[in-house]
């Protein structure tokens, strides 16, 4: 009891410094434990998203399972009726071997087709009747079927079999219900089969599984008890096909149940695989689910990387308020050792004081981390926030795991100090606290310099990794985003951190010694104070260094990485919306699929063809479209063919006619990747219905320049010339890439070229073909209103793509979610960190300087000058590592932010990657770190206002 009355009578003493040691605790069981946390909700609501996508774009129930096997057995023996037995009570546990709840569920058995034929038919009709049927059973069958006439039918024991039927069938049989028919299994076997009802599909019976019973509607339903007696153990017919249907509960699908998923689908593909015959298994979501497999782990390596800037700076944290704290009990420490006591006894009572603020930071810290995962879900960019719905999320053990790890991983770091502390005697710490020039650590191992030298080595290998992925064209795609890409500017930032402050003394030196004779008193007093005792700055001013340094590298590389990912998809399109209509042709109907394209149709003797001749639809339905702001006719055709320059080359080239008005007010186009404006180029061939744009490779390879000629033609036309006005670079909607990369495969082909021209031209000159209609819209939320349109309008839309709707895809993507959220959160981590040890450091620092300050009062220092002391040192030391901060979060962007364009295919980067920085979101960040440095200014002027001269002169004389 005497042990925990000195505990808290110790914490009580420093009840700031454990405060402030206690939120470092807490902020750090929130950090670690917010990471399974958002990587299982950010991962689980993607999952239901691409599930319920898959229910959208194919029309399947994502938890839809059938199972469909055929008998290979020839006769119904009981070794085939047992394992047709065993089948039904395997899939009967396919609920729980996957760990979703069933929601409906049939079965199906199906005999071999059987001649029918009226059981009063004649010997002519019996040998002419070509109607054939099975015999079928559909358990809960009551409950899937409508009854169009007639009654169900009911289990008979007297030979006599009662079925259901549908109308097509007794058409086919020629009877009506209630007549006898005859299903002739073989010739000495004849089963009698009375149809007393009509079925149809009742679509409302089930919304899950409904039974269509026009899949297959030749044939008889019988009750399912039944057919089990009269063919799976009776053997009267031998038993054909058997299939079962399930609709799982997709929503209750978690992340951590995908391995039981997947799992489960390949035990079911193992088990029928030639069990009893052919099978057949269709798993709609399994493709999908099975994406997420690993998932979670590569997320969790990638949101530990994204997180490490942060815990470097809350290790520090945490290791500088326990050192202040023992910096204030040194001398307590020094006693208890001179008085006998041990070292183990002295950190046994520390073990105890840091276990009890570990316990408090358990308790509370895992709620915190929920709140952190809610915020990251809300993240839109660095430092953006959108109203989106919040991430579901729930404590788990794995998150209690993770945060005790934690804690006791921060609990072993904050008692260094006190360990430390008690290997030095009264006598060596009395000599040591008058010894202000004491080298540190980093100082004497050259911290600096390795993790300097681990970062630049890192980031050699992955710029000699990123030319051979450019010049072998490869797909690099796969990678994500390599978790090191995160790391290495946060090696590189503490490092170059600890290098320049290891050279910040000797420049503050340099400065006092070039103006020791012109500075003031109150100047001259705050360089010598730093020069003499820059080791104590060093903590705060590394972690606004690290602050500042991560905010902008976050900033960069948010920025970078969203603006590339929507430039690409919104170049790709080239509009907002992009749709391809059906045009009224000649061509036959066999070949509608084949000329949607432009192609020519086949006249039937096989050596001539015939061109079809299209019939141009109305546009001004499109331009009065509600929500669209312009709209433009693009004529592409991808295989058309140019002969040009003196050698005459010829070759492939994309041709894209277009009118330039209209272009000019739909299609987007990035900045900066045309010599001139976009406009300026539609300007320069507008006057000339001849004029034309063609692709620097085109130009290279057939050696053209502007007022050359060149020659269009495909599919067989006669050459029309025309003439280059121009030569372009990139095109909305066309990559100068080959699909390999930057060098083509195919000598032939060479690089993709292009050709642009005026529509009306190519149409009078060549021929009229399909062109597609796109549409710049003037919101973002007008997509679904135009497809409502359209739909409304019923135009014949064959091909639809919505560039809005793609980036709100892009931007759910659970990876851009965790860069976004996590570089925000950390951000805001860091300056929360940095105020509190901000406040902290200068809160004890004003304390220890009481008397100092009492004396140049008593000498005749005015407080507006000590005033000017506080903020000259604030901007040696505060504001030298804000600027500090910059320059290496600057050369850091530029060094490392680059490497991201790894995570996307070689092939599909165009535009070309581009380092990408706004002013906002340089004036966002500093002012946030400005608000920070002024606040605490504010409270230690306040502080400083309060220090009594006569109190501090009485302390000094004490």
């Amino acid at each position: 009891m005497a042990l925990w009355t000195m505990i808290l009578r110790k914490m009580a003493t420093n009840k700031w410094l454990q405060l402030n040691l206690l939120l470092g605790l807490t902020v750090c069981v929130a950090l670690f434990s917010s990471m399974p946390l958002y990587s299982g909700a950010i991962l689980q609501r993607t999952l239901q998203k691409e599930l319920g996508q898959l229910q959208l774009q194919k029309n399947v129930y994502p938890g839809f399972i059938r199972i469909a096997t055929s008998n290979s057995a020839e006769i119904m023996d009981e070794k085939t009726a047992e394992a047709i037995q065993k089948a039904d009570q395997f899939v009967r546990s396919i609920p729980g071997r996957t760990g979703l709840p069933a929601l409906s569920f049939y079965q199906q058995r199906f005999t071999q087709k059987f001649k029918v034929y009226g059981s009063d038919a004649s010997e002519l009709e019996q040998k002419t009747q070509k109607s054939a049927g099975a015999v079928k059973s559909l358990s809960d069958m009551e409950q899937r079927v409508r009854l169009l006439a007639g009654r169900m039918p009911v289990d008979r024991t007297d030979g006599i079999i009662e079925a259901l039927v549908t109308d097509s069938f007794l058409l086919k049989v020629k009877r009506e219900l209630g007549q006898e028919l005859t299903a002739e299994v073989s010739e000495q076997t004849r089963l009698r089969i009375i149809p007393v009802g009509v079925m149809a599909t009742d679509a409302a019976a089930d919304p899950y599984l409904s039974y269509m019973t026009e899949t297959d509607s030749d044939g008889f339903i019988i009750p399912f008890g039944q057919f089990e007696r009269e063919f799976i153990t009776g053997g009267k017919a031998r038993v054909s096909d058997m299939e079962w249907r399930y609709a799982l509960d997709y929503r209750a699908l978690k992340v951590e149940g995908i391995d039981q998923f997947v799992q489960a689908d390949k035990d079911i593909r193992r088990y029928f695989k030639g069990r009893i015959g052919a099978a057949e298994i269709n798993m709609p979501a399994n493709e999908t689910i099975l994406s997420y497999q690993g998932k979670a782990d590569k997320l969790d390596v990638m949101l530990l990387s994204l997180y490490s800037p942060v815990m470097i700076m809350l290790a520090f944290y945490l290791y500088m308020t326990a050192n202040l704290i023992i910096e204030r009990q040194k001398n307590d420490i020094a006693v208890l050792r001179s008085r006998g006591a041990s070292r183990w006894q002295i950190m046994t009572a520390y073990m105890l004081e840091n276990l009890l603020l570990g316990f408090i930071a358990l308790t509370a810290g895992p709620f915190m981390g929920v709140q952190f995962t809610k915020g990251l879900g809300a993240a839109n960019g660095f430092l953006e926030f959108v109203n989106r719905s919040p991430l579901e999320v729930g404590l788990s053990g794995e998150a209690y795991r993770i945060a005790a790890a934690a804690v006791g991983a921060a609990i072993l770091l904050i008692l260094i100090p006190a360990f430390l502390a008690t290997r030095v005697s009264i006598v060596n710490q009395k000599r040591d606290s008058v010894r202000l020039r004491k080298l540190s650590f980093w100082h004497k191992t050259g911290l600096d310099v390795i993790l300097i030298g681990i970062a630049v080595y890192l980031l050699r290998g992955f710029n000699t990794r990123q030319e051979d992925l450019r010049k072998l064209a490869l797909d690099s795609s796969a990678l994500q985003v390599d978790p090191l890409v995160f790391l290495m500017p946060a090696l590189f930032t503490l490092g170059a951190g600890l290098l320049v402050l290891r050279l910040y003394p000797w420049f503050i030196r340099l400065i006092f010694w070039l103006g020791r004779r012109f500075w003031s008193p109150a100047l001259y007093h705050t360089l010598i104070q730093i020069s003499r005792s820059s080791g104590q700055y060093l903590t705060l001013m590394l972690f606004l260094i690290i602050t500042v340094a991560t905010g902008l590298f976050s900033a960069g590389a948010a920025r970078t990485i969203n603006d590339n990912m929507e430039s690409q998809i919104r170049y790709s399109a080239g509009a907002d919306l992009t749709l391809q209509t059906r045009w009224e042709s000649d061509a036959p109907v066999v070949s509608t699929t084949a000329l949607s394209a432009g192609g020519a149709a086949p006249t039937g003797d096989g050596n001539s063809t015939k061109r079809v001749q299209y019939t141009e639809p109305s546009f001004q339905p499109y331009r009065e479209l509600a929500g669209v702001e312009a709209a433009a006719k693009v004529f592409r055709k991808e295989n058309a063919r140019f002969t040009a320059g003196q050698k005459a080359v010829s070759g492939k080239t994309a041709l894209y006619g277009i009118d330039t008005l209209d272009f000019g007010k739909t299609a987007w186009m990035k900045p900066g990747l045309l010599e001139y404006p976009i406009n300026s180029y539609l300007n320069l061939i507008a006057s000339d219905s001849s004029a034309v744009l063609v692709s620097r490779s085109l130009a290279e390879a057939a050696r053209i320049k502007p007022g050359d000629n060149v020659s269009l033609s495909w599919d067989g036309l006669d050459q029309v010339p025309f003439i280059v006005y121009g030569i372009i670079d990139y095109w909305p909607g066309w990559s100068p890439l080959p699909a390999g990369g930057e060098s083509g495969t195919d000598p032939d082909a060479g690089k993709p070229k292009l050709i642009v021209g005026h529509l009306s031209s190519i149409q009078n000159r060549l021929a009229v073909e399909p062109y597609e209609t796109w549409l710049k819209l003037d919101s973002s939320a007008a997509g679904k209103e135009v497809y409502a349109h359209l739909t409304e309008m019923k135009l014949p839309v064959t091909h639809y793509r919505d560039a809005t709707q793609e980036l709100v895809l892009s931007q759910n993507d659970s990876f851009r979610l965790a860069i976004n959220g996590i570089m925000t959160l950390g951000f805001v981590i860091s300056i929360m960190i940095s105020f509190f040890g901000f406040l902290v450091f200068w809160i004890l620092t004003l304390s220890g300087r009481t008397l100092q300050y009492g004396v140049l009062r008593a000498m005749g220092i005015s407080f507006a000058q000590l005033i000017g002391m506080l903020i000259s040192e604030q901007l040696l030391t505060s504001g030298a590592a804000v600027l500090i901060g910059a320059g290496i979060g600057s050369l850091s962007s530029r060094l490392f932010v680059p490497l991201f364009q790894m995570s996307f295919a070689a092939s599909e980067q165009v535009p070309p990657f581009e380092l990408v920085s706004r002013f906002s979101d340089y004036v966002q960040l500093y002012g946030i770190l400005g608000i920070m440095l002024l606040s605490g200014v504010l409270i230690l002027g306040h502080r400083l206002s309060k220090i009594r001269i006569a109190q501090a002169l009485k302390l000094g004389e004490e």
